[in-house]
């Protein structure tokens, strides 16, 4: 393997076959040339590198429970600055080139979306300098794949199960980017594990800015979405393709398209093959299937708007 790639986060670690979450941090680490202090909420990356009494991580670490990964940071992050300010942080390196430690986060979606959304909220309002970075599975994918409020709608989770009543999971996903860039923050994008040099790019952007930046990657899970071990990339890119998973940033408020697909492609492409989709190509769910369409045209015709694109949803409805 790489010793570049195995620097900061080393091969060993017990994360699945076919897992995108070790490419992930390793394009995020490996884009960051200053010492660095990672904090990780509890999830599949901290269970699968952190088996004690072994540690696949080369860098200064923090496990923190579910919901504090943030304000942990955020603590880690002051003491430094006041450190820093008393002097007794040098502020320059050997080679008389001034470095600083970066600060980053890991966590899961349960971690950003539901349990740590509190602690993410209080540290992007105080404005602390670091990165937060969710890679979402949509689900608790380490204890056995329950629904979390990033599991999309229709999908077969261990808390929504389909019957002949229902269709699985009935909520529709939160907008976790909407719910970051009102804290005004100067930068925050969505990514996708099968874009790693758009992430990679994201990323540097990112470490650029003062203050808190957040970056949303999706993560196609092939334990919980039960897909060939094989196929995440193809996963990943068939979200991108579909719309379901659009590659945008906002930078100082302003909505930036990354990907625009001229002709996206039936949601159908990107559910079919999926076990946690399976029971919605019963001809009973077709209606289902339809809506999921009609939800996903939607959302991408409201972020051209924001992005000023022509064919935004505004122009839709005239």
């Amino acid at each position: 393997m790489n010793k570049e790639l195995t620097k900061k986060l080393s091969s060993g670690h017990s994360t699945c076959a076919g897992c995108g979450i070790p490419a992930i941090v390793r394009t995020v680490l490996d884009e960051i040339k200053d010492p660095v202090v990672v904090a990780n909420a509890t999830g599949c990356l901290e269970v699968t590198s952190t088996l004690y009494p072994y540690s696949a991580w080369k860098v200064p670490y923090i496990h923190n429970a579910f919901e504090n990964a943030a304000a942990t940071i955020s603590g880690v992050e002051t003491a430094y600055r006041v450190l820093r300010k008393k002097g007794k942080i040098p502020g320059q390196a050997r080679d008389g080139s001034t470095k600083r430690t970066k600060f980053v986060v890991f966590g899961g979606d349960g971690g950003t979306y539901d349990i740590g959304l509190q602690s993410l909220s209080g540290a992007l309002e105080r404005g602390h300098n670091f990165l937060y970075v969710c890679y979402d599975n949509q689900g608790y994918m380490n204890t056995g794949g329950q629904r979390s409020s990033a599991s999309p709608y229709g999908a077969n989770t261990q808390t929504t199960p389909p019957s002949k009543i229902d269709i699985g999971n009935e909520i529709f996903c939160k907008d976790i980017m909407k719910i970051v860039s009102a804290h005004g923050i100067k930068y925050l994008a969505q990514a996708n594990v099968a874009y790693l040099e758009d992430l990679r790019r994201k990323v540097k952007k990112a470490l650029a800015v003062k203050g808190p930046s957040f970056l949303l990657v999706l993560q196609p899970c092939t334990n919980e979405w039960k897909f060939p071990s094989s196929q995440y990339v193809y996963y990943g890119k068939m979200a991108m393709e579909t719309n379901f998973w659009p590659l945008y940033e906002i930078e100082d408020g302003k909505y930036i398209l990354n990907n625009e697909i001229k002709e996206r492609k039936p949601i159908e492409d990107f559910l079919k093959g999926q076990g946690r989709f399976k029971h919605l190509f019963a001809p009973k769910n077709k209606k289902t299937i339809e809506r999921i369409q009609m939800m996903v045209d939607k959302k991408y015709g409201e972020l051209k708007c924001l992005t000023g694109n022509k064919g935004c949803q505004c122009d839709l409805e005239k």
